[in-house]
């Protein structure tokens, strides 16, 4: 059995887990998530906790045990503490602005780069430097903060542009003549 799948899913006070055959619900105080269950994995509730076993001894099976229950423990994770993720602005000009669900990047093109928020995700930028997204799905907030990241990511001999806030980026050395 998959080391990860053994340890299991505590269910903190407040999370309200449901088990159905073809849906998997967590509700909490960050909102609603589902996730469809593999049929190759059987997972139990008992005592405030959720147990992950392969449904066969094959190989997959093991494997997508250990998957199910990371997965399960992102969203009891996010309905009851939630994630995010930092992204830092570096360029002269570069800022950002957000406004409802929409966050606006003057990021040194001729044009504004806008992006249009998915329902459950928050973003905010204490300076205009700085943005932060926030919200319950681990999944959703990766992938958002990977496509900002992509409207201009870091150039690799003034390290202008988008980066995580704890990444860190080689600088090359420019040509001599």
């Amino acid at each position: 059995m998959s080391r990860i799948a053994k340890m299991g899913v505590a269910v903190p006070q407040g999370v309200d887990v449901q088990i159905k055959e073809d849906q998997i619900t967590v509700k909490g105080s960050g909102g609603e998530l589902k996730l469809a269950p593999n049929d190759l994995v059987k997972v139990t509730a008992k005592d405030g906790a959720l147990s992950f076993e392969p449904a066969n001894e094959t190989r997959e099976a093991n494997a997508m045990s250990g998957t199910m229950r990371q997965l399960v423990n992102n969203m009891v994770v996010g309905v009851s503490k939630g994630f995010e993720k930092k992204l830092n602005l570096v360029g002269v000009g570069f800022r950002a602005q957000a406004s409802g669900n929409k966050l606006n990047l003057q990021i040194g093109y001729s044009h504004p780069v806008n992006f249009e928020m998915p329902e459950g995700v928050t973003v905010t930028t204490p300076t205009p430097t700085e943005i932060i997204v926030k919200g319950a799905n681990r999944q959703v907030i990766g992938q958002l903060a990977a496509e900002i990241r992509d409207a201009r990511p870091p150039e690799p001999y003034k390290g202008k542009g988008i980066r995580y806030a704890d990444e860190r980026v080689v600088i090359k050395e420019t040509k001599k003549k």
